[in-house]
């Protein structure tokens, strides 16, 4: 049975209301209340604050790791770039005349000569003059490596300290500058042990030396040219002369056969008209020849 529960009202009076129904109504009731939006709210405000940390740390990893990477890859290729443009400019070898030096010293030192000897007599002695032109010749041959190393020193120098060249660059000019060096006191040594104190000057003559052949190999060269130039300009000449001598020739030639043809044809255009003329008294004379026939047969 269903029981009713009375309600006393603020007038007096007093309503029963059904249980069952009133059980039913408080469920409705319940249905449209946000109760849901609370167990939610208590699930999101139940959550460690440290999780979120957590994926915070890991995105700043990840975010890290890539610039790392991009940063390795573009310095990577900034390096090719470079080693890409520079090539082997700086893979430099001491010139053949080196070696040479050594072999006629060690021949020199065969026959007797000790490197600080000094010559006797005013004259140098055939070993100090063989010895010097060996080492005068290596000297001027070392001349182009050292001025390129002298080029580039200030160049290179700024481009390190401004990081603008890869580490492989940099060891190589390092190289290539400390063998360089090593060959200019190395000259100095052995120009010291010809004749005593020549190492202050050894370089400076063989610079001079060098302005010099260049110079006349510069004049050879412009000589060349120039000789080239004047068999050219010859030949020009030679070839214009003769293609005017051939022009003038074809004219001559043009106007004689075009004189040979006018030539031709007016004995021809003789012929026709003579051809014709005869054609026309043998014309005549058959209409002559029969005119008169006919007359003589009408008479009679």
């Amino acid at each position: 049975m269903d029981t009713e529960e009375a309600t006393v009202n603020p007038d007096g009076s007093t309503t029963f209301n059904d249980a069952g129904d009133g059980a039913d109504s408080a469920g409705a009731a319940d249905e449209d209340m946000p109760g849901t939006n609370e167990t939610v709210e208590e699930i999101v405000k139940g959550t460690d604050p440290a999780l979120y940390l957590a994926l915070a740390v890991v995105a700043i990893f990840a975010i890290f790791i890539f610039l790392q990477l991009r940063k390795k890859r573009k310095n990577a290729e900034v390096d090719d770039f470079f080693s890409n443009l520079d090539g082997d400019k700086f893979n430099l070898k001491l010139p053949a005349a080196v070696d040479e030096y050594y072999e006629v010293k060690g021949k020199c030192e065969s026959d007797g000569w000790e490197p600080g000897q000094v010559s006797e007599s005013a004259q140098p002695t055939p070993h100090h003059r063989v010895l010097a032109q060996a080492l005068m010749k290596r000297c001027i041959a070392d001349i182009p490596i050292v001025s390129h190393i002298q080029r580039e020193s200030a160049g290179m120098n700024k481009l390190y300290s401004q990081s603008m060249c890869s580490v492989k660059q940099w060891k190589s000019y390092q190289a290539a500058e400390a063998m360089v060096s090593a060959e200019v006191e190395e000259v100095r040594a052995e120009a010291d042990e010809i004749e005593p104190g020549w190492s202050q000057v050894v370089w400076r003559q063989a610079m001079q030396y060098h302005n010099m052949l260049k110079q006349k190999e510069e004049q050879a060269k412009s000589q060349a040219a120039a000789q080239h130039r004047a068999i050219a300009d010859k030949k020009k000449a030679e070839d214009d002369k003769k293609a005017a001598e051939q022009a003038r020739y074809d004219a001559v030639k043009m106007k004689v056969d075009a004189e040979k043809a006018r030539i031709a044809n007016s004995e021809k255009a003789a012929q026709e008209l003579m051809k014709q003329e005869e054609r026309e008294k043998s014309s005549k004379k058959a209409f002559s020849s029969k005119g008169g026939g006919m007359k003589k047969g009408f008479l009679e």
